[in-house]
Parts: structure tokens; C-alpha cells; sequence
């Protein structure tokens, strides 16, 4: 038999106490409002929350001379509204940090990103899963370089109605005004999704798939409706992601790409072998949502509910009350919170104002 032991490997680059900033910034040229998020990085080891750069100044300068202004939402976050902004000269990105530091990016041109044609779904029945895809294209050619952001949200229910609420004051129950049954719940995508048609005779991109949703979350039980963002991009830029993508979602096996540095257009103007993270680029967006109920999934369940007396009931102010047949019922049903209300799977019960 051979016997062998494992050690842990720590190397210094692991724990250094060097924290590098992170500008993940875009500008959106049309009628959005464009985002520059400003973090620092952390250690592999280190599960505390980020750190983010508060109180900097974040503007965005033409070759021209113009400049415009972000201003800070908390949490490290700039927004610019939507300007009046030519889509024919070049941008760069300025950011003045609390310490004095100023990073300045490469100037960047605008590109024009086509519509999208399509989105379309259909049921892998391999995978037991739905399938979103997407469908574009350049009839001048002029693109070849794509990237897609999208969100989901979807409507769903609880496994019981909670009809009863106990009113403290006055030691009674009385019924629930606000449905805590039904709610909508929203998630951004997470992943780098790229596309590329730099080695097609045309610009065209058909049925690339973006998003595969397992058929048992039950998104698509009610109804499901997903919003993808186009953004064209330059060869550059293209690259970049391309790069960071390997590097942060390809390493789960012993053949996929080893993690590496990626930086990207953003440098410290006093201090060039600083390293800066981050990629910032100027395009229009192009943006299309569907709506779809093809039925798929179950409804929720939960064990049976449980049953309490009236006193029980109102000594217990947490308990979900789903059944009450009047004041001289002696009995309610109740059950776990996560049974009936909808809010603890993260979602709402404001419809969203998109919702059809």
C-alpha cells in the first residue's frame, strides 16, 4: 500500500496584504444611464465582503474637451445620466481617488451596436431545461465583436395562502390584507458571454445560447420574462473579456487555462507599474425582452400544516395562519414561514412595472 500525505500551499501572492483597485466601467452612448463600479481586490483566502472606493471623483473626458460628471450612489457605485454625446470621437475614462491617486484610461471610440434580431427559447429535454437564445446581426459588417448582459425575473408562489395575521395590541386574529402568496423575483447574469463572427464571411450571429434554466426551479411554472443587453465591441475589448473569462470560469479542471493576470486600458498616471484592474469602453445598447409561460415545473410543497388553538395562535405572533373559519372556530392551521410567504425566496410582491 502507499500511504501519502496532503499539505497546504500557501503562496505569498495569496497572502499579501496589497489591494489593487478595480474600475469596471462602461459608457453607455443613447438614452441609459451609464455605471462605473470602483472595489478592491482581496486575497483568495479572504471571505469578508469587498471593500469599495467611496468618495472618488469619476468623469468621462472627449477628445474635444468635454467632460462629464458622475455622481456617487454609495457602495463604491457612479452613475451618469443619459447625455448629449457624439458617437464619432473618442472617450476616456478619469478617476481621482480620496488619496490622491489619479487612473486614466486609453481614449476609446464609440461602437455602434446593431439591434437584436430575436430571442428565442426552446426545451432541452436532455438537460430537462429551457434554453434562451439569441439572434443578430451587422448588415454592414462593422461589429464581428459582441458581448451580452441579461436579466431574468419570474413570477411565483408560495406553497400556502396566509390569510390570517395576529393582531398584537388587541390579542385577536384578523385577516391579511397584503398577498404574501405571490411574488417576482429579478437576477442578473453573472457570467462573460462573448460572441465573435470575425471568421464568418458575414455578421451574423444565430441561436447562440445565453441563458440554460433547470425546468425544477420553477421559474417557467407562472410566467418567466428575460431582458438581454448587446453591447459591440472592439477588438481589444473583446479580447479582454476573453482573457478574463478563461481566467475566472475555466479553471474547474486540470486541462482548463491556469489562472494568470489579466489587467486591462486603465493606468496610474503617476505611477505606470501600479497595477489596475478593469476594462473601461463606450458603445450604444441595444436591449430586447420576451415574455414566456410554457407551464413547465410544479407547484411548491411543503409537509401539511399544522393545527393550534386560537390562544396558541395569538401567543405566537410568527406563526403563518393559513385557514380560520370564523370567531367561534376554536382551531387555525398554520405553517412554516418559508411556506407562505413568497418574500423568503428573496422576491417581491410589487409587480414589476415592465410585467405584462
Amino acid at each position: 500500500m502507499v500511504f501519502g500525505c496532503i499539505q497546504p500551499f500557501s503562496p505569498p501572492e495569496i497572502n499579501s496584504p496589497i489591494q489593487f483597485l478595480v474600475v469596471d466601467g462602461f459608457l453607455n452612448i443613447g438614452s441609459d444611464t451609464s455605471k462605473v463600479e470602483l472595489r478592491y481586490t482581496q486575497n483568495t483566502n479572504d471571505f469578508s465582503s469587498y471593500i469599495s472606493e467611496t468618495g472618488a471623483r469619476v468623469s468621462v473626458a472627449s477628445e474635444n474637451g468635454e467632460t462629464y460628471d458622475f455622481t456617487e450612489a454609495g457602495n463604491g457605485v457612479y452613475f451618469l445620466p443619459p447625455a448629449n454625446m457624439s458617437g464619432t470621437v473618442k472617450y476616456h475614462l478619469v478617476v481621482k481617488t480620496l488619496n490622491g491617486k489619479e487612473y486614466v484610461s486609453n481614449d476609446v471610440a464609440v461602437i455602434t451596436t446593431p439591434p437584436i434580431d430575436s430571442l428565442g427559447y426552446r426545451y432541452d429535454a436532455g438537460r430537462d431545461a429551457v434554453v434562451i437564445s439569441v439572434n443578430t446581426h451587422d448588415p454592414k459588417n462593422n461589429t464581428r465583436f459582441y458581448r451580452w448582459k441579461f436579466e431574468e425575473t419570474f413570477q411565483y408562489r408560495a406553497a400556502y395562502y396566509s390569510t390570517l395575521i395576529v393582531d398584537v395590541i388587541n390579542k385577536t386574529l384578523v385577516f391579511r390584507k397584503d398577498d404574501i402568496n405571490l411574488c417576482w423575483k429579478t437576477n442578473k447574469s453573472t457570467n462573460i458571454m462573448l460572441g465573435s463572427t470575425i471568421k464568418l464571411s458575414a455578421d451574423e450571429i444565430r441561436d447562440l445560447p445565453l441563458n440554460v434554466v433547470p425546468v425544477n426551479t420553477n421559474k417557467f411554472y407562472i410566467k418567466y420574462s428575460i431582458l438581454v443587453k448587446q453591447y459591440g465591441l472592439s477588438q481589444e475589448a473583446f479580447e479582454y473579456w476573453t482573457d478574463l473569462a478563461k481566467t475566472t470560469q475555466g479553471t474547474g479542471s486540470l486541462f482548463d487555462p491556469q489562472p494568470s493576470q489579466v489587467t486591462g486600458n486603465i493606468k496610474n498616471t503617476t505611477d505606470a507599474k501600479e497595477l489596475v484592474f478593469g476594462y473601461f469602453s463606450a458603445s450604444t445598447v441595444a436591449a430586447k425582452r420576451i415574455f414566456m409561460t410554457p407551464g413547465l415545473g410544479s407547484y411548491p410543497r411543503c409537509d401539511p400544516p399544522d393545527t393550534l388553538t386560537i390562544g396558541e395562535a395569538i401567543s405566537s405572533p410568527g406563526a403563518m395562519l393559513i385557514s380560520y373559519t370564523g370567531d367561534r372556530s376554536e382551531k387555525v392551521l398554520s405553517t412554516s414561514t418559508g411556506c407562505a410567504d413568497c418574500r423568503t425566496q428573496g422576491g417581491t410582491t410589487t409587480k414589476p412595472p415592465f410585467w405584462e
